[in-house]
This record gives C-alpha cells, sequence and structure tokens, in this order.
C-alpha cells in the first residue's frame, strides 16, 4: 500500500539520500465533515448535567473529528489533524485522553477537550497500526498493534513525561507550532522486535521512555481487546489464532485456536473471563478463557465479521461486517435479529444511552435504536432466527431467499460526511485534475489555486475527460492519488521543477511577454505564503536585514551541493504570490511533509503561524521559497533541425542542429528564420554550439525589427508535412506530431 512522506535512507547508507517530499491535500467542501469511510468510534461520556456527552470519529480522510451529542443533533466541535494517511482506531483513557492510530505508523495522543492539540507522537511500530485497546475511561494503559505483527503497551502518562533529546521513541508534538518534536535520535536506532515466544522488554534508551513488547505474533495483528482492569489483553490477526497476554508484563498466557481465516475484531467481558471474536470465515465465537476453549460458534453473518459491541452485561452481541448488515444476537438462546442493513459494509460500533453508532466505509455515521438496556424488546417484534453453529447456514438461508427483514428502516440521527473522490485524471495542461466522487459528481480542479474551475454534476466521466482533451505537453511535475478520498498533490525534486510555462498564458500581467515561471515553485510559494508573512512578523525586518536568519548560501550548502543547484534568475527573490497561485482561504489545502526531525506531519496552510525553525520542512523546498535556488534541472531543452520545406526555393538558413527550451513557440522559430532571411547575414542570436540565444529563444528581436506578424515574407513552419500552429511549442510537436525519438526535424517555407 502507498505510504505518505516517507523518510530517505539513513546516513549510514551507501546510496543517496532520497528527498523527502511535500504533499498538498485539497478540499472544497466543508471541513466539518469527513470525506472518506469512518474506521473508528469513541463515546466520551459528559462529567457535568449541563455538558453534552461526545463522540469521536476517525477516518480514512486522515483526520479525526469531535461531536457534541445535543438533543438539536450532533455537531462537529473540533477536528483533529495531524495523521499523514488513514486513521484506523481511536480509544479513549485516563484524563480526557484521546489516542489514535495510523497507517502512517504512529500512535499519537491528543487533548481530547481541546480545539484539535496533539500532545504526542508515539514512534515505535514500523508498519502500519491497525488497532489499539484500553483498559477503562479512566486508565492510563493502552496497548497498540500492527502489520508488523508488534503488540505494544503503553503507559500514556509515563509516554507523556518530558523527555531528553536521547530518547527516540516519543516525539513531544505539544512545543512545536507546526507539528514538529523535540530533536531526537533516528528511528534506526530502535531494537527490531523479532519473532520470538519468549518474554521481552525494550531496552530503554536512556532517559527515554519505552512501551513494553508483547512477543509472539509472526504475522500481522488486527484486532485488540483489554479487560476493565488492565490485567488481560487478547490479540488477533492473519494467523487466525487468539492470543492472550498479561499486559502488565507483555508475557504470553494463551493461545486459542478455532477460526479458519484472520481475525478481524475482539472483544472481553469487564473481567475478562469471556471474550467474542469475529473473524473473515463470517462467524461470531464466544470463548471461555479460564476454561481455555470456545463454548459457542454463532453463524449470523454471510461475509466476514468487522465490528461487535455487547450489552453491560455481555448478555446480548450486536454484529456488522462486510455483508453491510447489523444483528443483534442472544449469546445464552442463540436467537438472532437483524436490526438494519447499510449500503457499506460496517467497520465499527459504539454504544451510547440505548442506542448505537454505526460507521461504515462510506463517509456518514448513523444511530440506530438498540434498546442497549432491555435487548429483549428488539426480539419482541419478531424476525427473530437460530443462529447456527456452520459458518455456511447464514450464507445458505440467504441464497434460498428467505433473509430475514431488518427491524429498522431509518436511522434516530445521522451525521453526513460529503461524498470521497474515487477517480481521477491528470489533464495534458498539467494544472488542471478532473475528478468523479462516489456520488457521481465530475469535477475540474485547478491544483495550483485549490479550487474546483468547473462542476459538471454527474456526468459521464469519460467523455468529459475527451472533451477537455488538449494537445499540449508539459512535464509531468507533480503526482496525485486520492488514497484520503479527496486530491493528494506530491512534489518530489528535482522533478516538479522540470515545468515552465510562460506567465503570458496565466494572464500575468505587469510580465514581458517572454516571462517564464517555474510551476512548481510558484505553487510552493502560494502554499506557504501565510507560513512565509507569519515568519517575517514573527522574525521581524530587522532581523532579517541583520542575518538572523539563514542565508542562502546557508540553507544551500546545507540541503543539496552547489554544483547541482542553480538560482532562478527569472524569478523575483521575494514572497510576492501571482494570482494563479493563489489558494484558496475559504477551503485551504493541507500541507502533509517531514523536515529533518520530528517525522511526518499535516497541518492547514491557515494554520502554521510561522513559530518554528526550518526544520519542519525538507530542505529543498526552503531553498526555494527563501533563497530561489531550485535544483538542476535536466531535459529542458529540445534539440532539433530546421530546413527548408521540400520543393520550396528558399535558402538553407542553418547548418547542423539547434537547440531550444522545451517551452518555444513556433512563432519564435518563425522570428528566427523571418530574421535570417530578411537580414541576409549570420545572427549573434545563434551561439557557436548551435543553440538559440537567451535573446532569440526570448521571443525578443533586435531593436527596430517589426513584430513577426508583420514582417514579410510570412512564414510557414512544418513538421512531418503538418502546418504548425504558432502557439505549439516544440514539446507539443515532439509528442503529438513528430511522435519519434530521433532528433526534432522542422521545415519552413514561404506562405503562398
Amino acid at each position: 500500500m502507498h505510504r505518505v512522506a516517507s523518510s530517505g535512507n539513513t546516513s549510514g547508507s551507501s546510496r543517496p539520500r532520497r528527498e523527502k517530499r511535500l504533499t498538498y491535500v485539497l478540499n472544497d467542501a466543508d471541513a466539518t465533515k469527513h470525506c472518506a469511510g469512518i474506521n473508528c468510534l469513541a463515546v466520551l461520556k459528559s462529567s457535568a448535567a449541563d455538558e453534552f456527552d461526545s463522540l469521536f470519529t476517525g477516518s480514512r480522510d486522515g483526520t479525526l473529528k469531535r461531536w457534541s451529542l445535543s438533543e438539536d443533533g450532533p455537531s462537529c466541535s473540533a477536528t483533529f489533524e495531524s495523521h499523514v494517511d488513514w486513521v484506523n482506531d481511536a480509544v479513549l483513557a485516563g484524563g480526557n485522553t484521546l489516542v489514535s492510530c495510523s497507517s502512517d505508523t504512529t500512535v499519537k495522543v491528543w487533548d481530547s477537550l481541546s480545539d484539535g492539540t496533539c500532545i504526542k507522537t508515539l514512534h515505535q511500530h514500523s508498519d502500519y497500526v491497525t488497532c489499539l485497546a484500553s483498559a477503562n475511561k479512566e486508565s492510563n494503559t493502552i496497548a497498540s498493534a500492527g502489520l508488523g505483527g508488534e503488540v505494544f503497551i503503553w503507559d500514556i502518562e509515563a509516554a507523556l513525561t518530558p523527555t531528553t533529546k536521547s530518547s527516540d521513541t516519543t516525539k513531544d508534538d505539544g512545543t512545536n507550532g507546526i507539528n514538529g518534536s523535540a530533536s531526537t535520535l533516528p528511528l534506526t536506532t530502535l531494537r527490531p522486535v523479532g519473532s520470538s515466544n519468549n518474554i521481552s522488554l525494550h531496552t530503554p534508551q536512556p532517559q527515554g521512555y519505552v512501551p513494553t513488547a508483547a512477543k509472539g505474533h509472526k504475522e500481522s495483528v488486527y484486532a485488540l481487546a483489554m479487560n476493565e482492569s488492565g490485567t488481560l489483553l487478547v490479540s488477533g490477526g492473519t494467523e487466525k489464532v487468539v492470543r492472550v497476554w498479561d499486559p502488565r508484563t507483555g508475557s504470553k498466557t494463551m493461545k486459542l485456536r478455532g477460526h479458519s481465516d484472520n481475525i478481524r475484531v475482539l472483544l472481553l467481558d469487564s473481567t475478562g473471563r469471556f471474550c467474542l471474536s469475529g473473524s473473515s470465515d463470517s462467524m461470531i465465537r464466544l470463548w471461555d478463557l479460564g476454561q481455555q476453549r470456545c463454548l459457542h460458534s454463532y453463524a449470523v453473518h454471510t461475509d466476514s465479521v468487522w465490528a461487535l459491541a455487547s450489552t453491560p452485561t455481555f448478555s446480548h452481541v450486536y454484529s456488522g461486517g462486510r455483508d453491510r448488515s447489523l444483528y443483534l444476537t442472544d449469546l445464552a438462546t442463540r436467537e438472532s435479529v437483524l436490526l438494519c442493513t447499510k449500503d457499506n459494509p460496517i467497520s465499527q460500533l459504539a454504544m451510547h444511552d440505548d442506542g448505537i453508532w454505526v460507521a461504515t466505509t462510506d463517509s456518514s455515521v448513523h444511530k440506530w435504536p438498540a434498546e442497549v438496556r432491555n435487548p429483549q424488546k428488539v426480539f419482541e417484534r419478531g424476525g427473530s432466527f437460530l443462529a447456527g453453529n456452520l459458518s455456511f447456514s447464514r450464507a445458505r438461508v440467504s441464497l434460498e431467499g428467505s433473509a430475514p427483514v431488518p427491524i429498522y428502516q431509518e436511522p434516530s440521527y445521522s451525521i453526513l460526511g460529503t461524498p470521497g473522490i474515487v477517480q481521477h485524471e491528470i489533464l495534458n495542461n498539467r494544472r488542471h485534475v478532473l475528478t468523479k466522487d462516489s456520488a457521481g459528481t465530475v469535477k475540474l480542479w485547478e491544483i495550483t489555486k485549490g479550487i474546483v474551475i468547473k462542476n459538471y454534476g454527474e456526468v459521464s466521466f469519460e467523455k468529459t475527460k475527451e472533451e477537455l482533451l488538449e494537445m499540449v505537453s508539459i512535464p509531468a511535475w507533480f503526482t496525485v492519488d486520492t488514497r484520503l478520498g479527496s486530491l493528494s498533490v506530491h512534489l518530489e525534486t528535482p522533478q516538479c521543477f522540470s515545468a515552465e510555462i510562460y506567465s503570458v498564458d496565466l494572464n500575468i500581467s505587469g510580465k514581458p511577454e517572454d516571462d517564464k515561471v517555474n510551476i512548481a515553485r510558484e505553487t510552493l510559494k502560494g502554499l506557504l505564503a501565510h507560513w512565509l508573512m507569519k515568519r517575517k512578523q514573527k522574525s521581524g525586518s530587522s532581523a532579517l536585514a541583520n542575518g538572523d536568519m539563514p542565508s542562502g548560501k546557508d540553507i544551500s550548502s546545507r540541503t543539496l551541493p552547489l554544483s547541482r543547484t542553480e538560482v532562478d534568475g527569472n524569478a523575483e527573490n521575494d514572497s510576492l504570490v501571482y494570482p494563479p497561485f493563489e489558494f484558496s482561504v475559504a477551503f485551504p489545502p493541507s500541507i502533509m511533509t517531514e523536515g529533518s526531525h520530528g517525522g511526518p506531519w499535516r497541518k492547514k496552510i491557515t494554520d502554521l503561524d510561522g513559530s518554528k525553525d526550518e526544520k519542519d520542512f525538507p530542505s529543498w523546498v526552503l531553498d526555494c521559497v527563501l533563497n530561489n535556488r531550485l535544483p538542476a534541472r535536466e531535459n529542458t531543452k529540445c534539440s532539433f533541425y530546421l530546413l527548408p520545406f521540400e520543393g520550396s526555393s528558399v535558402q538553407i538558413l542553418t547548418q547542423g542542429k539547434l537547440s531550444a527550451p522545451r517551452i518555444l513557440r513556433v512563432h519564435k522559430v518563425v522570428n528566427y528564420v523571418i530574421e535570417k532571411m530578411v537580414l541576409d547575414k549570420p545572427l549573434d542570436s545563434i551561439s557557436s554550439d548551435g543553440a538559440f540565444s537567451a535573446g532569440l529563444t526570448d521571443g525578443s528581436l533586435r531593436s527596430g525589427l517589426k513584430p513577426w506578424q508583420k514582417i514579410k515574407p510570412s512564414i510557414e513552419i512544418f513538421c512531418n508535412n503538418q502546418l504548425l500552429s504558432p502557439d505549439m511549442s516544440l514539446a507539443t510537436i515532439r509528442t503529438y506530431i513528430w511522435k519519434k525519438s530521433d532528433d526534432l526535424v522542422l521545415n519552413y517555407r514561404i506562405a503562398k
């Protein structure tokens, strides 16, 4: 799977270090709504009578949100933004602490009652962190596990204790205005977690907190559960067994077999004696941990079971999964009833008062009646069936057309999300991206401004793409993915600096006709305009004048060798942002990147307060926006031959091969031909190596000459016997007309 903001090689590697990339995430919808599937839920009961309960949701869009559950309906009261990939699970711990885990390999600790403050980032996992478990909402003990087979038990209070620079396990986000951390050792100093079955504690780094490691899993872990007292932990995953641990020591106490496929969800009763497990084999199993055996198997679902929740007495279980159905089952009598069906697979459940919140792979969350206090009321409505003990029994009933009818048709409350983007196409101009969301709406984005420039509605994506096809060739200076349900635009050096465009094509006023701008550079200036302004305000113009901030020489020597960098001579070394690169303030994009310390971070561009130093950004980004210095670029030139059109009587003007910028237009080649023909003498606009000189490649003719359109004779330029438009660039001609790897051949003649 795709990893966001991956770091480069370690300093000890002999291979070239890979520069960290910068990603910005676009949105055009209500920031209070999720735009991708909901992976996790957590309910916080209010401590005061005049306060409302809160629901926390974690999404594949990379954010968590807090919803105030008032009598008038849920409302978003905070967004927690710091993860750079899917949020996979979230639990509440002591002291109003919210803990989340993500596919970005981190566990993050938040103040649940804040406006979204990340207190600490815990770096211990080597792969996606898939699940969390907590003892109870007053305990500081939590467990985390993931695809690396690692299971860690954390004391959150100890993990939050300030550490010195020698700690490599925890990163303090609270001191950083961007989302960085205190300087720490590289993550590569962590001792790898093996697959030994012996109990093992990580050797603590000097003065740094290290969690307890429960070793035993050889494969991915998908599910965790802990009893209320924190004395028992269960885990399961692709090994198809339930492992039982003592979280206080990390020791493994037993292993339970019975499932025939991946274990996806686990649930313990308050005492820790009974355990429920849900699996991809579609079965729910009830285990007696004291007897170390399976008491019952329940064939309720027709597909993988992903979510379980029980009544307070552990007498009934609510279950959901890939079959999009929510069931209630009496664990003693095996009687089951279908509560509701959804349009998408059910990912997690959370009990709240007498109802149940249901999260799905859709961006919305719904609360359904559940009669939690007296579940027998549901069975009195009829429509129940007896759960079998073989996985195929429910599937067979479904195929026979006797599937149960859901008790409820509509939810009690709904928290609606926005449709996520499911399809995209980068257009040839490399500034527009066409998207289609899960509701079928097609939109056209301008990524250098972060806005939707046209909403086509529910139309054919393929037909619209064809209608927008342009015969233009621009280097691929960015990549895009929609993993988070929105457009994530990735910039990597030096590739992102490969595209240039004439200012006139962007309607930038006050610039010469042949002024060029580097698209990535101007985009970065637009993205970081707020940060640059805040940084300037905080440092003060006098501090900058006195050299308190790093000079261009200082930063360039720290980032890229001088031989591999070049100063962008055409661009002004200031923070001026051209209109085509002004990003929306109403829907500001979020930046995801990684600096020289602290790990990956994410924040809206309007929330960057400039309070921290440059170590939070990749060095090449700073080189660009602060010092106007770009890495050396390749493939910016196009070689070509300029020959008379076959059968034409015009003279031969050049000998040998010419070269010019890829974006050079045909009308500038016409200028060159006319000048040669009219003046009929060697020009200083051709360099000794046969390349177009700066004067002519920029389209300027020597003083006294008229514009090319008014000069006679009129010249036509051909390629492959096809007459070329004056606005075509050399790159476009090579891509769409020449279509060969050989050097381009252009032919000229006097227009008939």
